[in-house]
Formats: C-alpha cells, structure tokens, sequence
C-alpha cells in the first residue's frame, strides 16, 4: 500500500491505485469546470484516466491523499516534463486537494512527499506550469523550494480571459552531489 505520510488533519498519502479514479476524477472535474488550476477544459472520460494512471509506471508516481473514513481528499502526480530521452530525468507536478479541504497542509505534504519520491526515483528537476492568477499555488510551490524560472504571458484562455504561466523549478540532488550542485 505504500502509506508515507500523514497530513496535519490525519489523511494517509499512499499510491494511487485503480480504485481511486472516480475520486481523483471527482476532484479534478471541479477545477477544470470552475478554475484556472488546470487549463483544461473537458473533464477526462474515465477510460482517459485510467489510461492516464497506466502511462503513470514506477517513475512517475500518482500518490493520493486518504483521510481516516477512506474519502480521497487530494492526490498528486509526477508526470513526463517531455517525451525527449534527455528530459527523463525532469518531471512535472500535479497536486489537486479537494474542495473544502484546503489550508489543513494537505497540498503541502502531497508536494512535499513528490519531492521526497523525485529524488529517490532519481529525478533532477521538478516542474511546474502554474497559472499566473494561481497565488496560492505560487506560494506553496516557492515554501518547499521551488523558484519561478519563467513567465509565458497570455497563452491559455479559460473562464473568458487569457492567463499567464509561471514556470517554477526545483533541483534536487544529483547522485554523488548537493542539491544545485555541479
């Protein structure tokens, strides 16, 4: 089952496993209708996110956030930066919490057991593509380390206006060297 960690209002992260796709689903629906979290704008069909959950594999964790009556409460992902053999060791992120539930550390500790499994999956870098009206976002990124690298001005339009991405990174250790090292 893999359970790690146990966020400040008692949830258990652990692997996702098929089981949890219609909360993962659940939870993803209500940014994708109501916010800028995502830029997507149709929900994924449940064979999308099953096939989505498969791509995933052992180098690419899906982790969810589980509270103590079972409910899914948030999930996180490592997904492929690029598909180019030399970006294999870059990852991007994903952290979904779901609605009601925030300011408990949930998205905190979903991010930060990320990092944790980046670094031991061998990871360099983690990514993430964050809507510039995403302030929250921002700020949890930039607590566990991550900087802004980069800014894309107007390049998705959702919910009637055209949005900003920033670009945040966070380098993790090299084998045999300190974060940031040569």
């Amino acid at each position: 089952m893999d359970i790690l960690a146990t966020p400040g209002d008692g949830a258990r992260i652990r692997l996702a496993a098929e089981a949890d796709l219609p909360a993962i689903e659940e939870i993803y629906a209500f940014y994708v209708e109501r916010s800028t979290c995502t830029f997507a704008t149709t929900v994924p069909t449940a064979a999308e996110r099953r096939a989505w959950l498969l791509a995933h594999g052992p180098c690419h964790p899906v982790t969810v956030a589980v509270d103590e009556d079972g409910t899914v409460v948030g999930w996180g992902a490592l997904s492929a930066w690029n598909p180019r053999e030399a970006y294999a060791r870059s990852v991007e992120d994903s952290v979904y919490v779901r609605e009601g539930r925030h300011r408990r550390g949930l998205g905190r500790r979903l991010l930060a057991d990320l990092a944790r499994r980046a670094e031991e999956l061998g990871h360099r870098a983690i990514i993430a593509q964050i809507a510039g009206d995403q302030a929250p976002s921002v700020a949890l990124h930039r607590a566990l380390g991550f900087e802004e690298v980069g800014r894309l001005r107007d390049v998705g339009y959702k919910l009637e206006r055209w949005l900003d991405v920033i670009l945040m990174q966070r380098l993790l250790r090299r084998p045999g060297g300190p974060a940031g090292g040569a």
